[in-house]
């Protein structure tokens, strides 16, 4: 866990000291998140062994530890955007904030949700309304985990579709879906209408936004907004690039053969992986859905060129990222048949 620890928590003191100092501070946190990374997985020849269940409590006090800094990272990214930072400092910590969040804060809140503690996954699902995408909480898991590799599943990208044309889709089609069904759940099990996930979801996000105005006025609010969408940004090309291309077989029934590890893109690189508490083990998340993040194993399954993060820039380039995958899905959907 001393892996996990470090590569997760050195951001959370980089991006707040330089939310209120600014200087050389706005410049370590974006390095720390990109080049950095970058560096140790590339120079870094290793591939960390997955852990035993002792060391699962000290997992949650992590993930916990990690949402509550996320929180703290919101409103010092606010409060700094609004302040009389130079421009260049208000850009580092942008940057940083929004790819901490986007990428540390959406891999925890993810485990998060994924918990048997109904105080984790509350805690997972705030996580998400923080940066306004608090219905990912229902779709993950009763849409994605259900629908993952077909085509309904709005989350899963499609060979061919570039990341502009999924994110739109992704986002639309999650909401629609995941509202439905929890609200057939809420049907099914007799509940008021007052109690529905989406309210706690949708006033949640009034309630940050009123708390960015209370920091920063207008301008708060803007500043919220901006980074919200960067972090959403994030999660969006994760669920992209994770699932690119890799479709179930479905029978002439139409049922989904069973979810496997051929479903879903993973990458071994130690440090990203570290990073983001395991997510680019992806597949074996798919098919174990409650195993906590220490114990993810990388099986045989389709493996990334590079890291998770290296490759979500390489999807924003939609020519490049089809050169370098659709060959690779082309071999895996041979194998699959």
């Amino acid at each position: 866990m001393i892996l996990f620890a470090t590569a997760t928590l050195i951001p959370i003191p980089l991006i707040l000291i330089a939310a209120f100092s600014g200087g050389v501070w706005a410049l370590t946190a974006p390095l720390y998140m990109t080049v950095v990374t970058a560096v140790l997985d590339e120079w870094v020849d290793r591939v960390t062994p997955a852990t035993s269940g002792a060391e699962f409590p000290v997992a949650n006090a992590l993930s916990t530890t990690i949402a509550l800094g996320q929180f703290a990272i919101i409103a010092a990214t606010v409060f700094a955007l609004t302040s009389d930072l130079a421009v260049p400092a208000k850009i580092g910590v942008f940057i940083a904030a929004g790819l901490y969040i986007g990428q540390v804060g959406n891999s925890n809140a993810h485990e998060l949700i994924h918990r048997s503690s109904r105080f984790l996954r509350h805690l997972g699902k705030w996580a998400y309304i923080s940066v306004l995408f608090g219905h990912h909480t229902s779709a993950h898991v009763l849409v994605h985990h259900i629908h993952v590799g077909t085509k309904n599943d709005p989350n899963t990208s499609r060979l061919n579709e570039s990341f502009y044309r999924f994110f739109g889709r992704a986002w639309r089609g999650s909401v629609r879906k995941s509202y439905a069904a929890e609200t057939k759940r809420m049907v099914r099990a007799g509940k008021p209408k007052w109690s529905h996930p989406f309210v706690t979801y949708i006033g949640g996000a009034i309630a940050m936004v009123c708390i960015a105005g209370a920091i920063g006025g207008a301008a708060g609010i803007g500043a919220y907004l901006a980074l919200a969408f960067f972090a959403q940004i994030q999660l969006m090309l994760s669920d992209y690039v994770q699932h690119y291309g890799l479709t179930r077989m479905v029978d002439d029934a139409g049922k989904p053969e069973p979810i496997a590890a051929k479903h879903s893109w993973n990458s071994p690189h130690w440090f990203s992986s570290a990073l983001m508490l395991n997510a680019p083990r992806h597949s074996d998340h798919h098919v174990s859905p409650m195993t906590i993040y220490p114990a993810l194993q990388l099986p045989d399954a389709p493996m990334l060129p590079r890291s998770l993060p290296v490759m979500a820039c390489v999807a924003l380039v939609p020519p490049l990222w089809r050169r370098v995958m659709n060959p690779r899905v082309a071999k895996w959907q041979e194998t699959a048949l």
